[in-house]
């Protein structure tokens, strides 16, 4: 099995004047391909703060990450934004669609600052593929506002393939849905993982944590429960 992701020991500290916070403490992780992890624990357990340093958002203050079995632990910014662009893509609560653009532009985004420059053609191609993926080739040439939040999200995890990362990364993806909306993302992530694609999300919802084949406790900034494999090691 290709090891994907790889957290060892990781410490994170958040430093004041007045006060030090261990948000994460002794966390060892490992991704392999293919795999469908859920993070989950109640507000405040360091659930955001893993998936921020997963994501290259955010640096431990100790301890070692590797992606693919390269050691990422202490890259300048710039070297970790390239590696986020390369390897990672990121499926937020939020969206974080930009309004002004429509649908077809949001979801290419990724690939006009990727490094492999691709034509415009081979950009079409792509983007044509994911939204057929999510089911939302109809809506191509709409603005954001004008979709349904279940419509803006599936345009999100849209985006969030269009670059063919190593990994998705998710964190609360139906924060802001309803049920219906929510179940329907679900289901989507999870037939993309049958199809190959490797995911590690953030969930507060049990019923969802529950839809991952893998799944991780925090509490108090440290794992309660662990993947099966992980704990056998």
């Amino acid at each position: 099995m290709k090891e994907i992701l790889k957290i060892v020991n990781v410490f994170k500290v958040f430093e004041t004047e007045e006060l030090e916070t261990h948000a994460l403490k002794a966390i060892n992780l490992t991704i392999n391909k293919g795999d469908y992890v859920s993070i989950s624990g109640p507000s405040g357990c360091g659930k955001s703060t893993l998936l921020s340093i997963m994501g290259l958002l955010d640096f431990a203050t100790r301890g070692e990450y590797f992606i693919e079995g390269a050691n990422v632990t202490e890259l300048s910014l710039d070297e970790a934004a390239e590696v986020r662009n390369a390897k990672i893509g990121f499926i937020f609560q939020s969206f974080n669609l930009i309004d002004e653009l429509t649908v077809f532009d949001n979801v290419a985004l990724p690939l006009r600052y990727h490094s492999d420059k691709l034509s415009s053609n081979a950009i079409k191609q792509r983007v044509t593929e994911c939204l057929e993926q999510v089911g939302l080739t109809h809506r191509t040439s709409h603005k954001p506002n004008q979709l349904s939040g279940g419509q803006q999200q599936r345009v999100a995890i849209a985006r969030a393939l269009v670059a063919k990362p190593t990994i998705l990364l998710v964190d609360e993806p139906t924060g802001n849905l309803d049920s219906k909306a929510g179940d329907q993302v679900m289901d989507l992530l999870a037939d993309l993982n049958k199809n190959g694609t490797t995911i590690c999300m953030v969930t507060h919802d049990p019923r969802y944590a529950d839809m991952a084949t893998d799944k991780v406790q925090l509490l108090d900034g440290t794992i309660l429960q662990a993947p099966a494999e992980e704990m056998a090691n």
